[in-house]
């Protein structure tokens, strides 16, 4: 949970600084974060497949091959980030203007997006460093990297959005650079932490020539999931944009909500990924009569702080809200409460979901889990166009959209273990 701290820390941070200097600002900033993590889970979707392998290598106690996946998975990550910050140029410069209404908007993402765009290069690094360490099930390097990515971000933003610390103020411009600082000092922390405590002859890091057949086989397993990730935060993102043809003050509601959805979704996604991982680790010591009895564990551990994050905002929502919404502009956070109260009410659907969907993934069956999110896709973006365009319904009613995207996931997940032959998955 810790670990996975580290990546909605760089949103939730700016987003909370950046709403004492804007309303603008601070939705610019939710829909350009929404927009990064778009190119970000193509590079996070192949390192899940570098997992899967990299998890049934340590099931198997084939440690040499680990290091020769991860170096692979480095160098390819890094081609396809130039590739995406390419693309990424020409989208927000002739595409994204079409998209928004409101001008200053649109301006203050492409100054954001200017800077935070090179983080591809140093997410790709870390996301295969990521896969390493759950994938040997050595966790916990993940908590101190957490540490290190909110500290550096949390004083660079302080710093660069207000002009503290001796250094310049520059607003959203100062987000977007300690974002990428954040992720810089990600780096140096797995280069050196590896370098010292790691036995690299063990894992095979010695191995440093290329092989493109090992990024055939991660590809084999991850396209799937680099596809299915895409479209996922994509749809998103277009709840997002659909949201902002409504009103700015909407789309400012909406990011607020946001905030609370990225860090609620922190232990739901530490227990997913565990769930991948482990999923993997036992099929790979061919104990598969032990996978469903692991899913169940895992989903009631998830549903256990499901329960305790839903009384603990619930009761007292607006002073939660008024940590985030800036308290001069009062109408925001009692207008913010609904949205809040529908998002609380579909976590323990979320809960169960994600650990379910994960574990899909995790039994190597990842063409599977792509046709899943398709179909609840589908489902999802109908019902946007139907209630946040066409009926123009307030904001609290068009959050549920949420229930309709994870109970169908859960619905299909469920019929996948079911009914799916799973069991002699190989990869």
């Amino acid at each position: 949970m810790l670990g996975l701290l580290a990546q909605n820390v760089v949103q939730v941070t700016a987003t909370i600084f950046l709403g004492f200097v804007g309303e603008v600002e601070q939705s610019a900033v939710g829909l350009a974060g929404i927009y990064y993590i778009a190119y970000f889970t193509l590079c996070f979707g192949f390192s899940i497949g570098g997992q899967i392998m990299i998890s049934r290598r340590n099931g198997e106690k084939n440690f040499n091959s680990i290091g020769t996946i991860v170096i692979q998975g480095v160098a390819f990550l890094e081609v396809l980030a130039l590739v995406l910050f390419v693309c990424s140029s020409f989208i927000t410069k002739y595409l994204l203007p079409n998209f928004l209404n409101d001008h200053n908007v649109y301006e203050a993402i492409q100054i954001y997006l200017s800077w935070r765009i090179f983080g591809l290069f140093f997410s790709s690094f870390n996301v295969m460093f990521r896969a390493f360490y759950i994938g040997i099930a050595r966790t916990s390097v993940l908590t101190v990297n957490a540490v290190v990515m909110a500290v550096v971000n949390l004083v660079l933003d302080y710093g660069l959005i207000f002009g503290n610390l001796g250094l310049p103020e520059l607003g959203v411009k100062g987000a977007g650079i300690a974002a990428v600082c954040s992720e810089i000092a990600s780096v140096l922390f797995f280069t050196i932490y590896t370098w010292k405590t790691v036995d690299l002859k063990k894992y095979g890091f010695h191995r440093m020539k290329f092989d493109f057949s090992i990024i055939r086989r991660i590809l084999n397993i991850s396209s799937f999931t680099m596809f299915q990730n895409l479209i996922s935060i994509s749809t998103w993102f277009v709840f997002f944009i659909a949201i902002e043809h409504q009103s700015s003050r909407a789309l400012a509601i909406t990011n607020v909500v946001r905030v609370f959805y990225l860090l609620f979704f922190i232990p739901f996604n530490a227990f997913s990924a565990s769930a991948n991982s482990l999923v993997s680790n036992t099929m790979g010591a061919e104990r598969t009569k032990d996978v469903i009895p692991l899913i169940k564990r895992i989903c009631r551990m998830s549903l256990c702080f499901t329960a305790v994050i839903m009384v603990v905002v619930a009761v007292v929502p607006e002073f939660w809200i008024s940590l985030i919404a800036s308290a001069e502009n009062p109408t925001l956070i009692a207008e913010s409460v609904p949205a809040l109260l529908v998002v609380i009410g579909a976590l323990p659907i979320c809960s169960i979901s994600t650990v379910l969907f994960s574990s899909v993934s995790g039994t190597g069956n990842t063409r599977d889990a792509l046709i899943i999110e398709i179909v609840v896709l589908m489902a999802y973006a109908f019902y946007i166009y139907w209630i946040v365009l066409v009926k123009q319904a307030p904001v609290a009613v068009c959050w549920t959209v949420e229930y309709v995207y994870w109970g169908g996931t859960l619905l299909l997940s469920f019929l996948y273990f079911r009914y799916a032959k799973w069991q002699n998955k190989k990869v």
